[in-house]
């Protein structure tokens, strides 16, 4: 993070000097976006090592939840400069721009945007490698800042090689527009780890498992299944059905293979399972599931 914090200084410090070169509104709203960047970044940093801290007796499910925090909270940010550069560029529509020595800052623009370009496809896949998603977050901002930059070199260059100088606040609205559905999307990723949404190929990956071991009779059935994942490990819940008169001691050494084929599906991820063994005439008991989950489950078991 402290490598990413310093390109972003740079990147600031570039653009506000392309900007003073050449007067450019499209500039002046890619180095708005650096803004953001830097504070974003700054938050990020400290929200990777927060978020790092093992769990205690306060926090036994650890501190990985502070990755959707910032997640959500870079998203605004980006979400604000959206709004910055489209008024920018709406401003420069309205009143029209005077530029000058564009081929300058077309250079420096251009430079600046492979650099974020490399960062940031460095950033998500470290971030994806580990499951952290602070980094995947921070490295797609770097990106968003890479293709501001791109789309502003594309409405400079236009402006320069055409004389149409209302095509520079016209790429600003555009930018402005692309980082707008950039931070709805990370937003929106945040509130679904905050609200614990479920992971789709995730949920078939265990129902395809636990429905093997039923098809195998290491256990009759299975219910209230529940599962979330927060960076790089993974809860699951289970309830096993297993014959009334099977010994509690066989029945855990059933549970426990499972148990094991179900962490060997995620290598990426540290597993918690917690597994819960009930006699089979339980599943009479609760036709419907257990009551205050709506988790209702089929005869046998294989339903989420």
């Amino acid at each position: 993070m402290t490598s990413s914090l310093v390109v972003a200084v740079f990147m600031l410090v570039g653009k506000c000097t392309a900007y003073s070169i050449t007067g450019s509104a499209a500039i002046l709203s890619d180095a708005a976006e650096s803004v953001i960047h830097i504070i974003a970044t700054s938050l990020a940093g400290f929200s990777l090592w927060y978020s790092m801290r093992p769990a205690d007796a306060n926090h036994p499910y650890g501190h990985g939840k502070m990755a959707y925090f910032s997640a959500g909270f870079e998203g605004a940010l980006i979400l604000v400069a959206s709004f910055a550069v489209i008024g920018v560029g709406i401003d420069g529509l309205i009143r029209g721009v005077e530029l000058r020595r564009l081929d300058v800052g077309l250079g420096i623009t251009a430079a600046l945007a492979l650099v974020n370009l490399g960062l940031g496809v460095f950033l998500v896949r470290t971030g994806k490698k580990t499951n952290q998603l602070i980094l995947i977050a921070n490295g797609k901002h770097v990106l968003t800042d890479m293709w501001t930059s791109a789309g502003v070199v594309l409405g400079v260059g236009l402006v320069y090689l055409t004389g149409i100088t209302w095509l520079d606040p016209l790429m600003a609205v555009i930018v402005g527009l692309n980082i707008l559905v950039s931070a709805l999307a990370l937003i929106r990723r945040a509130v679904q780890g905050l609200l614990d949404e479920v992971d789709p190929e995730h949920t078939e990956t265990l129902l395809v498992c636990l429905n093997q071991a039923v098809a195998r009779e290491t256990v009759i059935g299975f219910h209230q299944l529940r599962h979330r994942a927060t960076n790089s490990i993974m809860w699951i819940e289970v309830h096993f059905l297993l014959p009334d008169a099977m010994a509690n001691a066989e029945a855990h050494r059933r549970a426990t293979l499972v148990e094991r084929e179900i962490q060997g599906l995620f290598p990426h991820y540290s597993v918690q399972i917690t597994t819960h063994i009930e006699p089979v005439s339980h599943e009479r008991a609760h036709p419907r599931g257990h009551e205050g989950i709506e988790s209702p489950y089929s005869e046998g078991g294989n339903a989420l």
